[in-house]
Parts: C-alpha cells; structure tokens; sequence
C-alpha cells in the first residue's frame, strides 16, 4: 500500500473543499482499501465521509423512496418501508455480500465499487480500466465471467454491483452534491459503459459527492423480486441476475420493469422484455416469450457463450417467481 494522507470531515462544505482538491471519499471502505492493498488504487488523500447527515431512509412527496448515501446496506435491507415498497432492493442487497461487508458497506459505495475482472486487479496484467492505452487483457484471455452486453474493443468486464440492477430496472435517480451546486443524474446514466474510455466509470464531476439513490414512485400494487445465478451459493459474485417489478391490475400487466446483471458492462435493462409483457395476461408462453428478447444484442466471448442461455431462463425464472401464471 502506497502511502497517503487521511482527514475526516464533518460537514458537506468541508468534504467538498477536500474533494475538489483531489480527495477520494471513502465510507465505508470495503472496496477501495481493498483495492489500495493490491496498489489498483494509489490516492493521495483520503476524505472520510462516514460523519455526514446522509444515513436516512424516507418517503418522497410523490410517493417514492429516498436512500441517503451513507445508509449501510444491511439497514437499508432491513428498513421496513423498503422492505414493503421494493422488495427486490432488500433481496438484491442481502444476497450482496457476507453479513460482516453489509454492516459496514454503504449505498454510495456499493454503487460506485469497481469490477471485480481478475486482470483488473493484476497489476501486470493489460488494462485499459486501470491503465488506459495499456489494452485488455480478457478480451483474447480467460473471459468465463466477462459482458456480453455493453462491451467495447477497449473492455469487456463487468459491474459487480447486485442492488445497481434493482436500481436500474426501477429507473432511479442519483441526486448528487458538488462545487456547482446540486444535480439530479438517472441511474441508467450514472454508470457509464465503456467505449474507448473505460477508466471512467461514473457520470460524476470532479468533487462530486452522492447524497442519495431516490426510487421514484410506481403504481400499486407492485411485486418485485431479484434472482442472482452464481457458481457457489454464498459470497460470489453473479454470473447472471435479474431485477424484476410488475404492477398487475385486472388480470393484467400494467407496467413492466427489468434489468440483468453480471452479463454488462453496466446494469442491463431490458426494454424489449419490458414492452413485450405490456398489456399481456400472465402465463408460461408468455413469460418465455418475453425472456427470449433478454439477450437481445448480446456479444459473446470464447468462454462466456453460456451467458446467453442463461440470462434469457435466469429471467424467465424470475418472471414466473414474480408474475405467477393464471
């Protein structure tokens, strides 16, 4: 670990002055000392965050739901209204990570965690992400975990992050803070895809700090759920997931929302299967109808071709789990 300087701040003004000038935030710090023992990471400074108001969980006006940054995952899993409201948040973020990362991790951070791509985290190996110009290393090497959606020449890994899918399917929005003020960023812009720039992850500006993940408001009643396929049951990262809400009324589906993970370079929504179960009665045909549109697009490698097949019955599975049949 190279060394650095460390100062913790008290308030959003004193945090913002420390990020402006080149601070890393930190909170919780279950992936970035992570990455600083392995030297990915060699920031200067390090601004600790824990100490700011932004640990609350609470109702918007319109009916939605507000997550500060700084709420750790465990008690935004835990949280009755969350719970009640979006299921598929507490699932996703239960089967995140060992109990012992989710008291500490937080919101913020799980979001903005970096990919777990093994060459990533080898220093000698070739990585545009962590070395840009350097190439990519898993393109032509071992690439069983890699995307098959969203992937450039420049990248192909992928993002770990399972509560990111829950957020994305239900169109989040992150509300930033930074020296030029406040701004609002939708989830499916915030992470950023690859192209030719791999390195930058997040739509963030420099200094910028997440005040909270908001979830905007969605008819009644709706279920939800998450489903993660993986190759142990516990502490492994997923090699497909799928987020699924469905608002149902009359017998049938009003409103569809569905995203995939552990197949993109980002969280993956899926508008095709969204719009193809609009207006339908749920049943069997439908559910495997609908999930075949999952792969649409997809790009595999030479080991990950499996990928294809499983997204399309990792979602088909969930729609059933969550959409019943008649």
């Amino acid at each position: 670990m190279h060394p650095f300087a460390y100062t913790r701040v008290s308030d959003t003004r004193e945090a913002l002055g420390a990020g402006r000038r080149g601070g890393r935030y930190i909170a919780g710090g279950t992936t970035l000392v992570d990455l600083m023992r392995e030297t990915v990471e060699r920031p200067e400074t390090l601004v600790d965050i824990s100490g700011l108001p932004l640990r609350e969980v609470t109702a918007t006006e319109r009916g939605g739901l507000r997550i500060g940054a700084l709420v750790r995952m465990a008690e935004a899993a835990a949280h009755p209204k969350v719970r009640a409201l979006y299921p598929v948040i507490s699932q996703a973020l239960e089967l995140s990570a060992s109990a012992q990362l989710r008291n500490m991790a937080t919101i913020g951070g799980n979001i903005m965690q970096r990919t777990r791509c093994t060459y990533f985290r080898d220093v000698t190996a070739d990585c545009n992400k962590r070395e840009p110009g350097s190439g990519c290393a898993a393109l032509h090497g071992h690439n069983r975990s890699h995307a098959i959606l969203g992937a450039s020449d420049h990248c192909v890994a992928t993002h770990p992050s399972d509560v990111a899918v829950a957020f994305a399917a239900l169109e989040a929005t992150v509300h930033l803070l930074g020296p030029d003020g406040e701004r609002r960023v939708p989830f499916a812009g915030f992470l950023l895809r690859p192209g030719s720039t791999p390195n930058r992850e997040q739509a963030l500006q420099t200094g910028e700090l997440i005040q909270a993940v908001e979830i905007p408001a969605h008819p009644r009643p709706l279920k939800s759920g998450y489903l993660k396929v993986r190759d142990r049951q516990s502490y492994e990262f997923a090699l497909t997931s799928a987020a699924v809400a469905l608002h149902l009324r009359g017998g049938v589906i009003r409103e569809a929302r569905v995203a995939a993970g552990g197949v993109g370079t980002v969280p993956w929504k899926l508008p095709a299967v969204e719009k193809h179960l609009v207006g339908e009665r749920p049943s069997e045909a439908l559910w495997a109808a609908a999930a075949a549109k999952a792969a649409d697009g997809a790009r595999p490698l030479q080991h990950n071709r499996f990928k294809v097949d499983l997204l399309s019955r990792t979602v088909e599975r969930q729609l059933r789990i969550v959409g019943g049949t008649r």
